[in-house]
């Protein structure tokens, strides 16, 4: 339509009487009162917030790991060493603290192939297994010693399990590294060391199985990430994508990362404060988020996790709350 076709029905439209406007004003809300201006599907541009700053139920200080069972349900630890669980819409169901947090609190979460949380309790060097309904199942504690030795951890900041039942341990400090347990959690061999070399670590901070048993994992200090063929009895880098920086495709602080159902990669930057959208061959495909306070910004959040309606729940940390969306083509800025 050129412009004076535009303004000639606008003219016509502003000729209508009163009659005719009230007519239409009435039939529109008739419509949306009805729903047939509506959908009963998600609005994908929506951004929903829930959680603020405190001690008290549903509160949070600086939210560090997430994960996600298979009944939906929102498992969030923060700085107090408190567990607190939600359902999607943040309501909260249940919550309970770690044994101890006088060293410092759990930076890790993830649930085992068995319905099992898994708790990486950083600062004592383990990782703690929970019954969903917040029981110690202290028998199958992996780790409880510092060192450098089998079985013994550094800083644990992760845990994921394969399709086998096996687990991979991630750790930094004295020794950056990622340690394999078999499913039972006999130690199997490990591999890792402090440096930028290929197979090396800066902080491996977050962990990922693909379909095919590859181990990602999200080498912070480094700013890239690394992925692995870890199923016989050594680990062999099988790629490697990521340098540092703010542009897309660059990386800052990579805190932690996960997979929708089509196979890309998102990976929530702590110190880009936004997640990326990747392709398995480390094409950027888009960001969302923001450095700032306000709906849709982030403060250096550390975990997002994806549920199964595909909703994302990324921790806002320093913002002390979660933030929920729909990753669709209005935040990715460019096509595969």
């Amino acid at each position: 339509m050129n412009r004076s076709d535009s303004n000639t029905t606008l003219f016509h439209l502003r000729s209508l009487p009163r009659w005719t406007w009230a007519g239409l004003l009435l039939g529109c809300a008739s419509l949306l009162a009805t729903g047939c201006l509506t959908s009963d599907a998600p609005d994908p541009n929506q951004v929903q917030t829930w959680g603020r700053r405190g001690l008290g139920d549903g509160r949070f200080q600086k939210p560090r790991a997430i994960a996600l069972d298979a009944d939906q349900n929102l498992y969030i630890v923060d700085m107090t060493g408190r567990v607190q669980v939600f359902d999607t819409n943040g309501q909260l169901l249940r919550q309970w603290r770690t044994p101890e947090v006088k060293n410092g609190k759990p930076c890790g979460l993830s649930i085992s192939n068995d319905q099992k949380l898994m708790v990486c309790d950083t600062h004592y060097h383990r990782v703690l297994f929970y019954d969903l309904d917040g029981t110690l199942l202290e028998s199958r504690t992996i780790g409880g010693t510092h060192g450098r030795g089998p079985e013994e951890f550094g800083f644990v900041t992760d845990i994921v399990q394969d399709s086998s039942g096996n687990y991979y341990v991630a750790e930094y400090g004295d020794y950056d590294r990622i340690q394999k347990f078999d499913a039972a959690g006999n130690y199997l061999f490990e591999w890792g060391g402090h440096g930028s070399e290929p197979g090396q670590f800066l902080r491996p901070q977050g962990l990922a199985i693909d379909s095919n048993d590859q181990l990602w994992v999200a080498d912070a200090s480094n700013h890239r990430i690394q992925v692995f063929d870890a199923t016989g009895d050594t680990a062999k880098v099988v790629k490697l994508f990521g340098t540092p920086g703010r542009e897309k495709g660059e990386l800052n602080y990579p805190y932690n990362l996960f997979f929708d159902d089509q196979g890309d990669l998102y990976v929530c930057e702590f110190g880009n404060h936004r997640l990326q959208k990747f392709t398995t061959d480390g094409h950027s495909l888009g960001t969302w988020g923001s450095p700032g306070r306000k709906t849709g910004q982030l403060h250096q959040p550390w975990a997002a996790c994806l549920d199964a309606k595909g909703m994302i729940h990324v921790l806002d940390s320093y913002n002390h709350r979660v933030q929920q969306f729909y990753w669709n083509d209005g935040f990715v800025p460019d096509d595969r």
